[in-house]
């Protein structure tokens, strides 16, 4: 359980008027530092170096008392997974982090919590991009690479959209479907990973929506500090049958964290760069 006293400030300007807006809230927050979170999980053994298990975690707010993080009644939106693991890897099946978003948060310092979490997890999980599949993506199939490659490791997903389709149907949809991969190495205090993704948003006679996500991070712990690293690219594809228009969102990000005691220390620096496809205009919206 976490709860927090926060004050957070934005600005920007308006691209039409010139005129800068701020906005600012004082308020006791649920997960400043950490998600709350209540969690399921077994494991059994099946024998020959195979096992099974479940995972079912889900959100609360301690702050309000309800029982999601949109404040509904308790749920397992957070990971519902069982899975099948042994000298293969791993098969997981059901609802769970994507590829992508793995590495926002690993080489985050904050761990995309908080303020100080990096700027493209707020872009990339925005309204504006309306993105579901950004987080966590659900009716997935995961393959997960074995942990005894050297330091190698990986994952690919797949996330079925569970639309019906009609034969000879010009109405068919794939809207909410995912696919991505994450591979990366490992090894002392190193860990460099690059990951992909595309999730299809809208898809019907009139338009369809891709988001595509692209990052490359990595950390390196010199023991009295841990420094981050992470570039990001996320575009919001959309063609309307008329015309096709590339927003673009380009991310980078500098962190560190400092061991004090049983606690950490975090900073960070990140900021995001827009590109509007249909218009031309570019701005940028940084945060420390």
């Amino acid at each position: 359980m976490d709860a927090a006293v926060s004050y957070q400030t934005t600005s920007g300007r308006d691209l039409t008027t010139g005129a800068t807006l701020t906005q600012s809230q004082t308020a006791l927050r649920n997960s400043g530092y950490n998600a709350s979170r209540l969690g399921l999980r077994g494991t059994e053994d099946l024998g020959g170096g195979l096992s099974a298990s479940f995972w079912l975690e889900g959100a609360f707010n301690n702050d309000d008392g309800t029982g999601s993080a949109t404040g509904g009644g308790l749920n397992w939106q957070r990971r519902s997974t069982v899975s099948l693991a042994g000298g293969f890897g791993e098969l997981r099946l059901g609802r769970d982090y994507t590829p992508t978003y793995w590495n926002d948060t690993v080489f985050d310092p904050f761990g995309t919590s908080g303020s100080g979490a990096n700027v493209i997890y707020s872009v990339s999980n925005s309204s504006g991009l309306a993105n579901a599949n950004y987080m966590r993506s659900s009716n997935t199939l995961a393959y997960f690479l074995p942990s005894n490659l050297g330091g190698f490791y990986g994952q690919v997903s797949y996330g079925l959209n569970k639309n019906v389709d009609v034969s000879n149907a010009a109405t068919n949809s794939n809207a909410g479907r995912y696919a991505g991969g994450r591979f990366g190495y490992a090894n002392g205090p190193l860990d460099v990973a690059a990951s992909y993704g595309l999730s299809t948003a809208v898809d019907t006679i009139a338009s369809r929506r891709e988001v595509q996500t692209a990052n490359l991070g990595a950390s390196y712990d010199l023991g009295p500090v841990k420094l981050f690293g992470e570039l990001s690219r996320v575009v919001n594809k959309s063609d309307s049958g008329l015309a096709t228009v590339d927003d673009k969102y380009d991310d980078y990000l500098l962190g560190a964290s400092v061991p004090v005691g049983a606690g950490l220390i975090r900073a960070s620096y990140s900021s995001v760069r827009f590109g509007d496809g249909a218009a031309g205009v570019t701005g940028s919206d940084p945060r420390a």
